[in-house]
């Protein structure tokens, strides 16, 4: 009776140098992942109750008391925003006397336009944090898997040669033990690859309501009205 093991550990044991960096790679694309989703999703889940502050913002008797309604200033990118468009709003007020090429070419509503694009794209370049990661290795792990897979079954067939012996449990086992690294490797990348979907969806419905609150923004400091006047 053939008493021989087959399983993770034994392909741990057995395996060389090759097999264990193949490993050691996967584990580390798998945890980074997790993190990187787990740390995302919470992300998101905060910003999700953030929007709901808005409402108090607008409803503000002032625009600082408005600023003050915010939580988490640093981690509030609406609070971010609009803080930026007070400071763009003042400096060219404070500058317009001033004999300068760039606020001669741009009018008051160009130049907070322009301040609030920049300030939505700082804001949305945070939330695609760790997305070039998780799609890098939703695309690489499965490679990565099937490398070693291919590795393992090389070193098999080469022992099984070397027995000078083919009998099917002697084939069937280090072959099914070097499938194990493929496996892994897709069960690395599906999460990966479900996760960068999940993620990138959200991210488009937040820098929507990003761009959203930049317009009203924009139309309270030209015009002194929201776009939106309903509650949000």
């Amino acid at each position: 009776m053939n008493n021989t093991t087959f399983g993770l550990m034994h392909l741990w044991v057995e395996g060389d140098a090759v097999t264990h960096f193949v490993a050691l790679a996967l584990l580390f694309l798998s945890i980074t992942t997790w993190v990187i989703l787990i740390s995302r999703l919470w992300s998101l889940r905060n910003l999700k109750k953030l929007k709901n502050e808005l409402l108090g913002f607008w409803h503000a008797k002032s625009y600082e008391q408005g600023l003050n309604a915010f939580s988490s200033p640093k981690q509030n990118p609406f609070y971010q925003i609009a803080k930026d468009a007070e400071e763009a709003s003042k400096h060219h007020q404070s500058q317009s006397s001033n004999h300068r090429e760039l606020l001669q070419t741009l009018n008051y509503s160009e130049w907070m336009m322009r301040s609030l694009k920049n300030s939505v794209d700082a804001s949305a370049s945070q939330l695609q944090k760790g997305m070039t990661f998780l799609a890098s290795t939703g695309a690489t792990a499965p490679f990565i898997g099937l490398f070693g897979t291919v590795w393992g079954i090389y070193h098999a067939l080469i022992a099984i040669s070397s027995s000078g012996s083919a009998q099917i449990d002697q084939v069937a086992g280090p072959i099914g033990e070097a499938l194990i690294m493929t496996a892994l490797g897709l069960a690395v990348a599906i999460p990966a690859v479900l996760g960068y979907n999940a993620i990138n969806r959200a991210n488009k419905l937040a820098v929507y309501d990003l761009n959203r609150f930049t317009n009203d923004l924009l139309s309270y400091f030209v015009t002194g009205a929201r776009i939106h006047s309903g509650d949000e």
